[in-house]
C-alpha cells in the first residue's frame, strides 16, 4: 500500500506540474511582434495573396461547396477528426479581432488569440522559417482581402481526454522549438529558394516527411534526418518520398516536374488525392520563378540512406502475354475486365488523359495506400487552364478484397514495374478508412 500510494502522490505530482508548465507556455512566446501593419499598401496586400497561394491555406481552411477560408474541413487522425478553423476576418468566428502580433503567433509558434494551442494539423513548425514580410504581407491580405464569414469552428471529434488541448503547449516545447531558416551552403540562390519554400511556406514536410508516436515530423530540414521527405501516410494516402531514388523522383526528368506542379498531371501521371489539392489551391498558382526554385532544389536531394537510384530490372512480359490473350497471371483477367479500356494492355493509358501504369513511380512506391485508395474511392484531377478537361477515376469498392488485391498486385508487379504484392488485408484495411472518413462542415444556410 505505501509504494502504491507514492506512486499516486507521484503521479498528481507530476500532472499537476506538467499542467502547469503547459499553462505556462503561451506566454513563453510573448506577442513580440508589435509592429503596425499597413493595410492599404496594395503591393504589400499582392505579396500577402501570394505567401497564401504558396502556404496552401485555402486547401485545409476551405470547404469543396463552401465559403472561402471559413473552415470545416474534416481531417482525419487515429483518435478522431479535427476541423479546420475560420480564418476569415469575421470578428466572432474568424481572426478579425487578431493583432498582427497574435497573427503572427499563431501561423508561426501555433498558438491562438485565447492562449490556446494549434493542433500541429496546422504546419507553424514550417512556417517558422518564413521571412517577417511575408507574414505581414498575409496578415495583410487576409485582412483586407478575404470576405468575412461567420461561421462557427467545430469542435474535434476526439474523445475525451485525448481532447484536452493544454498538453499541446509541452508538444511545442518539446517538437516546436523556434528556429531560423538556414540556407544550404553554396547553393546557387535558386536552390536556396526553393529550399526556403519547401522547408517553409509550401510545408511539403508536413505531408512527404514521417511522423514520429507523437505526430512529430521526424526532420524539418535534411540537415535534421535523413527522414526529410521520405514519404509517409497522412489520412490514407502515401505522400511519396521526393528524394532521389528509383521509388522516389529519381525517374522523374524537371520538365516532368514542374509539369506536374502547374498542371496536375504528366504525359505519364496525375496529381490525385491530396495533392490534387495542392495543385489546384496553389502550386498551380504560384509565380513560374518559384516553381522552378522548388524543382531544382527537390532534384537536387539526395537519395535515402540504404535506397538506389538505379530501377531493378524486369521485361516487359505483361504486354505480349495480354495481347496474346494470356490471362493466367494472377489478376490478369480482372484487369481486363476492368481497367484495359483506359490504361490499355501495354499499361501505358493514354497521355495527360489516362495516366500510365508501367513506369509510373507512384504505382511502384515503397507504400502502395494510395495506389489502394484511388481505386476503391477513385479521384479526380485539379483543374487547371493547360489542360481542356478534368479527367475523373471512378471507384471500384464494389469489386472485393480479393478481386482488388489481384488487379492491384498484378500492376505493380507488371510490365518494367518490380514491387511488393497487395494482401487481401491491405485492401480490407484501407476500406475500412475510407468508409469512416468524417464529414466536412458546411452550414446548411451556405
Amino acid at each position: 500500500m505505501k509504494i502504491l500510494k507514492k506512486l499516486v502522490v507521484t503521479g498528481v505530482v507530476g500532472f499537476v506540474a506538467a499542467f502547469a508548465l503547459a499553462k505556462s507556455v503561451p506566454y513563453w512566446y510573448a506577442t513580440t511582434h508589435n509592429e503596425e501593419v499597413d493595410l492599404t499598401d496594395a503591393a504589400l496586400i499582392k505579396k500577402g495573396e501570394q505567401a497564401a497561394i504558396a502556404g496552401d491555406c485555402a486547401a485545409c481552411h476551405t470547404v469543396p461547396g463552401g465559403k472561402p477560408f471559413a473552415g470545416g474541413l474534416a481531417m482525419q487522425t487515429p483518435m478522431g477528426a479535427i476541423y479546420s478553423t475560420n480564418i476569415t476576418p469575421a470578428a466572432k468566428t474568424g481572426i478579425g479581432e487578431y493583432s498582427y502580433a497574435e497573427f503572427e503567433r499563431a501561423v508561426r509558434q501555433g498558438i491562438r488569440k485565447d492562449n490556446t494551442s494549434l493542433y500541429p494539423a496546422m504546419p507553424f513548425p514550417s512556417f517558422q522559417i518564413v521571412e517577417d514580410d511575408e507574414i505581414k504581407a498575409m496578415y495583410a491580405y487576409f485582412m483586407t482581402q478575404v470576405p468575412a464569414v461567420e461561421q462557427e469552428n467545430q469542435d474535434s471529434t476526439i474523445p475525451f481526454p485525448f481532447n484536452w488541448r493544454w498538453p499541446l503547449a509541452l508538444w511545442q516545447i518539446t517538437f516546436a522549438q523556434p528556429r531560423a531558416f538556414e540556407p544550404i551552403a553554396q547553393a546557387s540562390a535558386q536552390v536556396q529558394r526553393g529550399q526556403y519554400l519547401v522547408e517553409g511556406l509550401a510545408h511539403c514536410g508536413a505531408c512527404h516527411t514521417p511522423r514520429g508516436i507523437a505526430f512529430q515530423e521526424k526532420s524539418r530540414s535534411l540537415a535534421d534526418g535523413d527522414a526529410y521527405l521520405a514519404g509517409a501516410v497522412l489520412e490514407g494516402w502515401y505522400a511519396k518520398s521526393l528524394r532521389g531514388e528509383h521509388s522516389g523522383l529519381a525517374t522523374w526528368s524537371k520538365d516532368e516536374l514542374f509539369d506536374f506542379l502547374t498542371t496536375g498531371r504528366t504525359q505519364r501521371t496525375a496529381a490525385f488525392g491530396s495533392m490534387a489539392d495542392v495543385v489546384g489551391h496553389s502550386t498551380q498558382h504560384m509565380h513560374k520563378e518559384d516553381v522552378w526554385a522548388i524543382v531544382e532544389y527537390i532534384k537536387q536531394l539526395p537519395v535515402k540512406q540504404g535506397m538506389s537510384e538505379q530501377s531493378p530490372v524486369q521485361l516487359d512480359q505483361t504486354t505480349p502475354a495480354l495481347l496474346a490473350g494470356d490471362y493466367t497471371a494472377k489478376g490478369a483477367l480482372e484487369y481486363m475486365e476492368n481497367c484495359v479500356v483506359c490504361h490499355r494492355a501495354d499499361g501505358r493509358g493514354a497521355p495527360r488523359i489516362f495516366p500510365a501504369l508501367a513506369g509510373n513511380s507512384i504505382v511502384f512506391a515503397e507504400d502502395p495506400s494510395s495506389l489502394i485508395q484511388v481505386t476503391l474511392e477513385g479521384g479526380a484531377m485539379p483543374k487547371t487552364p493547360a489542360d481542356k478537361m478534368a479527367f475523373v477515376m471512378p471507384g471500384f469498392d464494389h469489386l472485393s478484397d480479393q478481386e482488388l488485391a489481384n488487379i492491384l498486385t498484378f500492376i505493380r508487379t507488371g510490365w518494367t514495374n518490380k514491387a511488393s504484392s497487395i494482401e487481401v488485408k491491405d485492401v480490407a484495411h484501407m476500406r475500412e478508412l475510407v468508409s469512416n472518413k468524417p464529414q466536412h462542415y458546411i452550414p446548411e444556410a451556405q
